[in-house]
């Protein structure tokens, strides 16, 4: 039998589909505790008993959101390494960071989660924080840094952790960083991924020369 989840993602114009949408964009926007059911109901334009049928109490949705979010960044992680497999390193770089600061802009509420969950707690763990460290070894083993995803090494990992956190800072941060700048947001996504360009791809490619001698 299909979860609430898995008929949300399958029939996304369902109501299930509907306050799952609008409950990423709250949560998102204002994190656990700063969103309520009412709020998610408001926003859907339905009444509290009816968000209660369809998903329960907002600890359940909260976990389907992450759950949600968990499965769709798993799914871009996969196909960025299936377009930078065999490729030079500097080379992966460049593709990968293009390729998910694309996509975390264009899901702004991952980032925003994601810095929500260093900084506050819930009161249960989520599966997104029994996942991290998975991903982390995934990208680790994309980028060269490991050459067994079950055998990644914590200074590979921290590597992998630093470029994670810059990026969810600037995509989280970007209705405060753009006036500072004065960009508008084409502008400022341009910026941020050639900064991140600037950062990380020389070191890593100074990384990977020193591995060779």
């Amino acid at each position: 039998m299909a979860t609430p989840l898995e008929k949300a993602r399958q029939n996304p114009k369902s109501m299930k589909g509907k306050i799952l949408s609008a409950a990423r964009k709250l949560f998102g926007e204002y994190g656990f505790h700063g969103t309520t059911t009412r709020m998610i109901a408001k926003y859907v334009g339905i009444d509290i008993s009816t968000l209660y049928y369809h998903w329960g109490e907002k600890t359940d949705l909260y976990e389907a959101v992450v759950l949600d979010i968990n499965e769709g960044l798993r799914q871009k992680l996969m196909d960025v390494e299936k377009n930078i497999k065999g490729r030079p390193l500097t080379e992966r770089l460049e593709i990968a960071l293009d390729e998910m600061m694309d996509y975390l802009f264009e899901h702004p509420q991952i980032s925003n989660m994601t810095i929500f969950r260093y900084f506050t707690k819930t009161r249960s763990k989520t599966s997104l924080d029994m996942r991290v460290p998975e991903f982390i070894s995934e990208i680790a083993y994309s980028m060269g840094l490991a050459k067994d995803k079950r055998n990644v090494t914590s200074e590979a990992k921290m590597k992998v952790l630093t470029i994670m956190n810059t990026m969810h800072n600037f995509v989280s941060g970007q209705s405060f960083f753009m006036p500072m700048l004065n960009l508008n947001r084409e502008e400022y996504v341009r910026m941020v991924k050639e900064t991140l360009k600037f950062s990380y791809v020389a070191a890593y490619a100074d990384l990977e020369n020193h591995r060779k001698k």
